[in-house]
């Protein structure tokens, strides 16, 4: 299955077609994240793909930041960064990790849970050239969640980049790339009134999802 890209620019994505959380059998947790997240777009929600990300080491710190979804589908979720900051080496130390969406305008959020693992290098290299010329730059400047001593020393890597690759051939570096998700548990989390919220785990097992309904 192609991967769905969440880019604003890109094609309008399809769903299920259903926003309604009935715990039904058969219902696609994916298909269903696709419908919502095709909503919020619709709705004129400024980055319906940020996302909290939630790592930890393997001793149990917890840490999380925002990142933005670039890509989902039956594989996973999708995002990039930094392979040498502090979010992958807990990630590449303790590969498990959260995602939590939450679409204000819409009362709507989504909690993913599972396994992460490192996209390919041609994957990588696939989105990396999609992103403008200053991200780029600023991927290879940048020493991502290391110490920095001023916001000049910054500019000054950022310009020490565009004059290496003057020509406009800008690679992708050997220390960025991307990460999936590959979900284990996907909840959908509907706002109601008096706080009696409508909440639909779906549990991966081997024969697809399983499906129960929580209380708020």
């Amino acid at each position: 299955m192609a991967e769905k890209s969440t880019d604003t620019a890109a094609e309008p994505l399809t769903g299920s077609g259903s926003a309604s959380l009935d715990a039904r059998a058969g219902t696609d947790p994916i298909e269903l994240f696709g419908s919502w997240f095709e909503a919020a777009r619709t709705a004129g929600i400024e980055l319906p793909e940020a996302v909290a990300l939630g790592t930890s080491t393997p001793d149990g710190v917890p840490s999380v930041r925002m990142v933005l979804l670039k890509g989902f589908d039956d594989r996973g979720f999708t995002f990039f960064t930094n392979y040498e900051s502090r979010k992958a080496g807990e990630l590449d130390a303790n590969p498990r990790a959260a995602l939590c969406f939450h679409w204000k305008e819409l009362d709507r959020q989504v909690r993913v849970t599972g396994a992460v693992r490192r996209v390919s290098e041609d994957e990588s290299r696939e989105y990396f050239i999609t992103r403008p010329e200053g991200s780029r730059l600023g991927a290879w400047a940048s020493k991502q969640s290391r110490p920095l001593a001023s916001r000049t020393e910054l500019e000054g890597a950022v310009e020490a980049v565009r004059r290496r690759f003057a020509d406009g051939d800008i690679p992708l570096p050997p220390f960025w790339g991307g990460y999936r998700l590959v979900p284990d548990r996907i909840e959908f989390w509907q706002g109601r009134s008096d706080r009696l919220h409508d909440r639909i785990a779906f549990d991966r097992t081997d024969d697809g999802w399983t499906t129960v309904r929580l209380y708020p």
